[in-house]
């Protein structure tokens, strides 16, 4: 049989729409940006088959190691329609790596996974500049990643991402631990959305009748794109900085689920939270979803952060505020740890 050739009108992978060419040119443009997040416990460099990590190298003695995955969700669908792309690699390491601290787990490195229709090597290169960014802020090294051509899967401009974080922390100083009644709870502020709660979102937007690139209601100084694309705070340092000093019991990273689905996951049984609602001021993205929805109270509570991306639990609270104070942080006192079957109880409502 006659041998067939591309140039011969015989079949190509790039004819069937995946550009390996493409692919290698995105891996040399992002290998600065990687090598910038390098760490001591990384071995070798991006472009094998897989990465190393020494968690001895990194000053362990007895670790545990703590792995996370997550993605972005819908928020992507904004991110792509808007063309706005520098930032949702943070969403994606963010969504991670907050995860990891929970644990009382320090990030070690990370990897990504992007998936596409037709890669553009310039959309790409800016996501992968965000999740470095993101890596570097959290003291965690981007080790390696993969991205994927599938055409007919995704439509054009589409993609998808996942990332994928692992930690570690001394066998003893796991979290949560020694929570108990009378502990109290101290939240941290979030940048905005974060990264749950997109889909609702989109549809109050849609039924507003605004497009994208409108004046914000709620932040005339931006687009509704860019209010709504605020990446997910990295709380990395501030929480690992309590932490080394022995004064947490317990944290909860406050993502899908929002305060009632995600505070009781780190409750001994028995033991429920007692939230003061009107203790923080919710901002006014939430205030806008909720009237414009409109969205009830519960539902709120439910779906979106309201103002609290991650809340501490300690017995030391004025120390705690101390050191939060001097690192910058406008720290919040929302309640306490009580006895009850009642995981999670609101004292009076959130101010909507």
């Amino acid at each position: 049989m006659a041998k067939t050739s591309a140039s011969s009108n015989g079949a190509s992978y790039a004819e069937a729409g995946v550009d390996i060419t493409a692919g290698d040119a995105l891996v040399e443009s992002i290998k600065p940006a990687a090598k910038a997040t390098h760490r001591p416990g990384v071995m070798g460099g991006i472009g094998g088959f897989g990465a190393l990590f020494d968690p001895k190298a990194a000053g362990f003695k007895d670790p545990v190691l703590v792995s996370c995955t997550d993605g972005v969700g819908t928020k992507l669908l904004l991110a792509i329609e808007s063309g706005l792309h520098d930032e949702i690699g943070i969403d994606l390491v963010a969504m991670c790596v907050n995860d990891l601290i929970v644990q009382g787990a320090r990030p070690l490195f990370f990897l990504d996974y992007m998936a596409t229709g037709a890669l553009s090597v310039p959309v790409a290169e800016r996501i992968v500049r965000g999740i470095a960014k993101a890596c570097q802020e959290s003291d965690c090294a981007l080790v390696g990643g993969e991205t994927a051509e599938m055409p007919g899967l995704y439509g054009k401009g589409h993609y998808d991402l996942a990332g994928f974080s692992v930690g570690a922390a001394e066998r003893d100083a796991l979290l949560p631990a020694h929570i108990a009644e009378g502990d109290t709870l101290i939240a941290l502020p979030s940048s905005g959305v974060h990264s749950n709660g997109f889909s609702l979102v989109r549809r109050i937007v849609e039924r507003a009748g605004l497009n994208w690139n409108d004046p914000a209601p709620f932040s005339p100084s931006q687009s509704l794109a860019e209010a709504f694309l605020t990446p997910t705070r990295l709380y990395v340092r501030t929480v690992l900085a309590l932490h080394d000093k022995g004064l947490l019991h317990g944290c909860a990273h406050i993502t899908g689920g929002g305060l009632p689905g995600n505070l009781p996951r780190v409750l001994p049984e028995g033991l429920g939270v007692r939230v003061d609602g009107d203790s923080w001021p919710v901002p006014g993205i939430f205030e806008w979803l909720a009237e414009q929805g409109p969205v009830e109270h519960d539902e709120m509570l439910k779906v979106f952060n309201c103002g609290i991306g991650m809340v501490l639990v300690t017995d030391k609270p004025d120390e705690v505020m101390a050191e939060l104070d001097k690192a910058g942080e406008e720290a919040i006192r929302i309640g306490e740890v009580v006895r009850s079957d009642e995981p999670f109880t609101l004292t009076s409502p959130l101010n909507l």
